[in-house]
């Protein structure tokens, strides 16, 4: 993919074409535009939150071409022609058996790092449905939870399993 292809003459911005949650989506957007503010403010998806803005803490997680990756890193150009994976599409029609779990288990506080913590999880038990513990953990590690309830998040983690 060449990205000379990609600019738009007008203004710096470019036209992008990507899959968000399996609706196709085309919009015209400069090419240094954060994945987290196209969702948010162009598309009104924001279960996905804002909150380091550099890569630390994981509450943006989305799935893109079905990895885990923060959006508050990466740029318009970089999801051209990708599929991305949002809290939303989980619970379209009834909650994902994740969030059942941290429902079930007490796994959420103020409920901000949740979106990103599920994501993550999603990602890990997509390819891996009896992770052991030390799996879990290192899926999370870039996800940070400032009310201190990762107690209640590996809880959920095993309810998960354990009704899969």
């Amino acid at each position: 993919m060449e990205i000379e292809n990609l600019h738009t003459q007008k203004e710096g911005k470019m036209t992008i074409s990507f899959i968000v949650n399996g609706d196709k989506h085309s919009l015209e957007v400069p090419a240094t535009y954060r994945l987290v503010d196209i969702l948010r403010k162009e598309l009104s998806l924001t279960g996905t939150k804002v909150s380091c803005e550099i890569g630390r803490c994981g509450a943006c997680s989305v799935l893109m071409n079905g990895q885990l990756v923060n959006s508050c890193l990466l740029m318009a150009y970089q999801i051209n022609n990708s599929e991305i994976e949002t809290i939303e599409n989980l619970s379209k029609e009834e909650l994902h058996p994740i969030q059942k779990a941290f429902l079930e288990e007490g796994a959420l506080q103020c409920g901000y790092c949740s979106p990103g913590m599920v994501m993550a999880l999603k990602a890990l038990l997509t390819d891996n449905n009896h992770p052991t513990i030390d799996e879990v953990t290192d899926s999370l590690s870039g996800n940070l939870c400032r009310c201190t309830g990762y107690n209640g998040i590996i809880r959920a983690v095993h309810r998960y399993i354990s009704n899969s």
